[in-house]
């Protein structure tokens, strides 16, 4: 509706109501409303005067409406919090429907109905793919698909196997696999790194997040890769799991520096994940010696864009006293996976090893190893396990979990 020319928006609106009527009865369909249809007076400056003219008359035609004129609006929005209030109000859009991402069965169902194109092999399970796709749209699941069968194609295969489902998954959620060469110390340390991840993870994990897969060939931006995969579609987050995700995250840093002697910035994405979760504990849910109180930001003026409605709504010596409580949260979880690592040595190593012998390990050996000493279950493209090895003398991880350095 907006162009360059002032008027030409609420020309076409009033335009499309004459077509509608004339057409009676008959569907007027706006997607994307949030683009006519945000808060007036909004923004630095004072608002955007063409697109508050094409809003206005929007609502003078919805306002002008009889009860038998036969014309039904209908529109579409992801942004609802950003409607202008006239539009909800009775007579206009006054019923909402929200539309969820769809849940296990109603998963299932999309791919059923997706699967009828494709050439499925015996493997495929549709309710396991469902399980693993916790979070994904219809569409989602549509390109799911496509990756797998053109997965399938690559390898020359006339039918989709489920480790073809399994690829495209594991693309499309973490990144393409990339080829890189590493020299023999930066391999170790980042098999040292996700070792520390795949041990702790199993450890600690009360069956919300098993480990689904750990590596070190890089995808997407990272150079290695512990994925883990909901086991059901989460409503919520209790305190231990999410005290759980923090310590998993922080456990690649801690394996690193028990090879390594030292620390690097390959844990950075790992630190800003556990800071996000801690903080988000402390001003958003309430989980801390602060109390259930909302510390977070406001968020009253997401029309003036994310970084410039950023309004801080406590005093300094609160902000303060937050910090110290999410600094306090990653310093203790930080400790824990510290002691969990150096209980653990033999498994942290073993896993190691085995991530710089075979590159990829499933969630099933890291629990194997963890559990028996040793890989029981063949991998795939070696189908002989390799055997338990013994940890070296000097094999002892950690250290005094006191001497762990607090996260800044």
């Amino acid at each position: 509706f907006v162009e360059m020319f002032v008027g030409v928006g609420a020309s076409r609106v009033r335009d499309t109501f004459e077509q509608a009527r004339k057409a009676a009865p008959s569907i007027i369909f706006i997607d994307e409303i949030d683009a006519v249809g945000r808060q007036r007076g909004a923004g630095v400056g004072g608002g955007h005067d063409e697109r508050e003219q094409t809003l206005n008359a929007l609502l003078v035609e919805m306002d002008g409406f009889d009860g038998n004129e036969g014309v039904i609006v209908i529109a579409a929005t992801n942004r609802s919090d950003v409607l202008d209030s006239a539009l909800l109000r009775p007579g206009r859009f006054d019923r909402q429907v929200h539309v969820d991402l769809p849940d296990l069965r109603g998963r299932e169902a999309v791919l059923t109905v997706h699967a009828k194109r494709f050439q499925l092999g015996a493997s495929v399970d549709l309710s396991r793919i469902a399980r693993m796709t916790s979070g994904m749209a219809g569409a989602d699941l549509s390109n799911l698909l496509n990756e797998s069968a053109l997965h399938a194609a690559r390898k020359n295969r006339e039918k989709v196997e489920m480790s073809d489902v399994e690829e495209a998954r594991d693309k499309i959620a973490f990144g393409r696999e990339r080829k890189r060469l590493f020299d023999e110390k930066d391999r170790k340390a980042t098999a040292y790194h996700e070792a520390g991840h795949a041990v702790v993870q199993v450890l600690i994990d009360d069956g919300s997040f098993p480990l689904h897969k750990v590596t070190i060939l890089p995808r997407g931006r990272a150079l290695g890769m512990a994925m883990y995969l909901p086991s059901k579609d989460l409503l919520g987050y209790s305190k231990a799991q999410l005290l759980d995700l923090i310590c998993s995250a922080m456990a690649g840093r801690v394996g690193e520096r028990v090879i390594t002697g030292d620390i690097s910035s390959g844990a950075s994405s790992d630190i800003k994940q556990a800071t996000r979760i801690a903080r988000q504990m402390v001003c958003d849910w309430g989980m801390s010696d602060l109390g259930p109180v909302a510390w977070g930001e406001n968020s009253e003026t997401v029309f003036l864009g994310r970084e410039i409605g950023r309004t801080q709504t406590h005093s300094d010596e609160t902000a303060k006293r937050i910090d110290a409580a999410v600094t306090g949260i990653i310093a203790e979880q930080t400790a824990r996976a510290e002691r969990l690592i150096s209980a653990n040595a033999q498994a942290h190593r073993a896993v190691a090893e085995a991530l710089v012998e075979y590159e990829t390990l499933e969630g099933i050996h890291v629990t194997e190893i963890v559990r028996t000493g040793s890989i029981q279950t063949p991998i795939v493209g070696n189908p002989v396990p390799p055997l338990a090895r013994e940890p070296r003398p000097d094999a002892a991880a950690g250290g005094d979990p006191s001497t762990v350095p607090t996260p800044a």
